[in-house]
């Protein structure tokens, strides 16, 4: 009946019967509501919804109990989750919990007009700060026949729930619009070629064709379960703006006590895993709009880190396999002195040869790997050398839009 009911037209009557078995006649009320702009749920709503006013109901806007079933499903539990995510780790200032909570994840290909393709992970791996969802199996269309690409986060029920079997409430994630957004081939092998697309979605393709094989998604961990569970099915859910307090007395505020948690990996395994306290910018005044965070000094030798593997990128689907040599996963998380994150990101990236020598105190092949979005920038300098055919970090540093650091400080630099 359920199924029916969210295919065909709505039907007061019988969502506002549904909503009564399951919560009763009296609306539940949110205690963190006005705190929570996520959950969206109107106040004038919650009111006592007796039995004799079955007449008056059957003059509310079409879907209105529709939608208040599945707002009221997502905000019960939101205690529930916030008690679950009480612990955070001391390195990363994220939940340590985020992958026991009831969350899965839908995708959905966007073709010609009325072709669409849903499908569930194949895999997904969990890493300390971040998820990796992996897409393959299922009869994927060719590349340039795909316009966009949705992910929702979906609501699981538990198998005794009142409302186990009925469909999930989903929450849209990421909208990729294929055609409008740019991206770049960065790795293959001899099977597949693999493009990248911010914010981390990496599609492989045949190489002889432009047939997909599979798709792999990389969601950091930081409101990952708010932006899972608590937008619409059509509006990725808005993080609440907490901006620190002011402080007016220390003249380079917002520019020291940054905290990084750094790690490469791949599907099942670190790479290099670090973090680095105290972290100051160097450049004042600001140059290029960008302040600067040196993690690595290339100049200081006992700063330098070997990496516990090579570099690259396993792929698999249900009768094949491969790996793309120097790609590898990126999950940065940094947090300011209030060790609240700062800038969060998880993405497919990938080392190129250096044009010349990076440092003469290795010696081997040179290699750079450079990431960019929005919110920041990164750029890491390695060797392998060619003795120990080992990866060395010699190098890394963060790059931070000023005008990202005067909105959350409150400062004019």
């Amino acid at each position: 009946m359920y199924l029916y009911l969210l295919c065909s037209p709505p039907h007061s009557v019988l969502w506002q019967k549904i909503y009564i078995s399951d919560f009763g006649s009296r609306t539940w009320r949110p205690k963190s509501v006005a705190s929570d702009a996520a959950l969206q749920v109107d106040q004038d709503q919650h009111q006592d919804q007796d039995q004799d006013q079955d007449q008056d109901q059957e003059d509310r806007a079409a879907g209105y109990w529709k939608k208040m079933y599945f707002r009221t499903v997502a905000g019960q539990d939101v205690n529930n989750w916030k008690r679950e995510r009480r612990d955070v780790s001391p390195l990363t200032g994220l939940p340590l919990r985020t992958r026991n909570l009831n969350v899965s994840w839908e995708l959905m290909l966007c073709g010609e007009p009325g072709q669409k393709i849903t499908m569930q992970p194949s895999r997904v791996d969990f890493f300390e700060s971040s998820a990796v969802l992996h897409f393959s199996g299922a009869h994927f269309p060719r590349y340039h026949r795909i316009r966009s690409i949705l992910l929702h986060g979906v609501r699981k029920e538990a198998q005794r729930s009142p409302r186990a079997g009925r469909p999930g409430w989903r929450s849209l994630i990421l909208k990729l619009e294929v055609k409008n957004r740019p991206s770049w081939f960065f790795g293959k092998d001899n099977l597949v070629r693999l493009r990248h697309f911010l914010p981390g979605v990496t599609i492989g393709t045949w190489r002889c064709e432009d047939t997909v094989v599979f798709i792999m998604v990389t969601l950091h961990f930081h409101k990952l379960v708010e932006r899972s569970l608590l937008g619409s099915p059509v509006c990725p859910y808005s993080e609440p703006v907490d901006l620190p307090p002011a402080d007016h007395s220390d003249p380079v505020f917002g520019l020291h006590g940054y905290t990084l948690h750094f790690v490469l990996h791949d599907n099942a395994n670190k790479i290099m895993s670090g973090t680095f306290s105290q972290l100051s910018c160097r450049t004042v005044p600001v140059q290029g709009g960008l302040v600067e965070l040196r993690v690595i000094d290339r100049y200081n030798l006992s700063q330098h880190r070997s990496l516990s593997g090579g570099i690259k990128l396993p792929w698999s689907t249900d009768t094949l396999e491969g790996s793309v040599e120097n790609c590898c996963i990126m999950t940065l998380t940094l947090l300011d002195d209030f060790q609240k994150p700062f800038w969060s990101v998880s993405s497919s990236v990938f080392v190129v040869p250096a044009t010349r020598p990076l440092s003469p105190d290795y010696v081997g092949e040179h290699f750079l790997l450079h990431f960019r979005d929005p919110e920041g920038q990164l750029r890491m300098e390695l060797v392998r050398l060619t003795e120990q055919r080992q990866f060395l970090v010699i190098g890394l540093v963060v790059n931070l839009p000023v005008l990202k650091v005067n909105k959350r400080f409150g400062r004019a630099y």
